[in-house]
C-alpha cells in the first residue's frame, strides 16, 4: 500500500511508513493536546513534496493558522503564494451565516450548519491532501446516526477520489457522537495530557488507536510541541 509521510521524525518508521495513501486518518483528542499541529506537520510535508493540498479551517482565521504553523518552523505561507496550498475559510463564512440568520430572527442556525456532504462542493478537483479542522462543529445539533451517515459517505467519495485525508475532531463532539466517527475512518490518533504521578509534570500523548493494514505499536508516545513542532520523545509509556 502506498503511503503518505506524517512529517513528524520517527514516526513514519512506526506505522509502516506513514499514513496510508488515500484513506482518512481521525485525530481526536482535547483542547490543547497537539491536533492542529499534527495536522501542519502533515500539510507542511506534502507541500514540500509538490501534493495538492487544502485546508478546511472550521474553528480559525487563516492568518492564525499561518501564524501557529510559523512559530512550529513550518510556515505555510509560501505554499500559499505558488499555489500548492489553499485554506478555504469556513469559520468566517459560519460566522457570517450566523449574523445573517440571527438578523432575520431565526433563532438556532446551528440546525443550519450540519451539512457535512456540503464540505465536498469546497474540494476541487485536483487535491490530493485535505485536511478539515474542526469536523466536529458541524455535530452540535445532529443525532449520531445522522451524523455516521454523512460522515461515511464523505469519507468514501474522498477516498474514491483518491485524496488522503486528515480529520480532527474534538473529544465533546466525539463523545457526544458516541465514538461513532472511529468505525468510519481507516485509522485513528488519539492525543492526550496526562499528569505524570512521579514528577507532578503534566504531559502530553499520542497514541494510535488502530491504522488498517498496518502494524502499530502497542503503547502511547510521550511528546513535547517545541519550536520545531512535534517531537517524539524516546521512551515509550507502558
Amino acid at each position: 500500500m502506498e503511503r503518505v509521510q506524517t512529517g513528524i521524525d520517527g514516526l513514519d518508521n512506526k506505522i509502516d511508513g506513514g499514513y496510508p495513501s488515500g484513506r482518512a486518518i481521525l485525530v481526536a483528542g482535547t483542547t490543547g493536546t497537539g491536533k492542529t499541529i499534527l495536522g501542519i506537520h502533515f500539510i507542511y510535508q506534502c507541500c514540500l513534496e509538490g501534493k495538492k493540498c487544502r485546508i478546511i479551517a472550521t474553528e480559525e482565521i487563516p492568518e492564525d493558522i499561518l501564524m501557529q504553523s510559523e512559530s512550529i518552523g513550518m510556515p505555510l505561507n509560501k505554499f500559499l503564494e505558488n499555489g500548492t496550498l489553499t485554506i478555504d475559510k469556513v469559520y468566517e463564512e459560519r460566522t457570517w451565516q450566523t449574523k445573517e440568520m440571527m438578523s432575520f430572527g431565526i433563532q438556532k442556525p446551528d440546525e443550519m450548519q450540519s451539512n457535512i456532504l456540503g464540505l465536498l462542493d469546497k474540494v476541487p478537483e485536483k487535491t490530493e491532501i485535505l485536511l478539515i479542522d474542526n469536523i466536529g462543529v458541524f455535530t452540535l445539533n445532529m443525532s449520531a446516526n445522522e451524523f455516521r451517515a454523512q460522515f461515511d459517505s464523505l469519507i468514501y467519495t474522498l477516498s474514491k477520489r483518491g485524496i488522503t485525508t486528515m480529520f480532527v475532531m474534538d473529544s465533546a463532539a466525539d463523545d457526544r457522537m458516541g465514538g461513532v466517527a472511529s468505525y468510519s475512518v481507516y485509522g485513528i490518533i488519539r492525543t492526550m495530557i496526562k499528569d505524570n504521578p512521579y514528577t507532578g509534570a503534566r504531559e502530553r500523548f499520542l497514541e494510535i488507536l488502530k491504522i488498517r493494514n498496518t502494524t502499530i505499536p502497542l503503547n502511547p508516545f510521550r511528546f513535547d510541541i517545541t519550536a520545531k513542532g512535534i517531537t517524539l520523545l524516546k521512551k515509550e509509556t507502558k
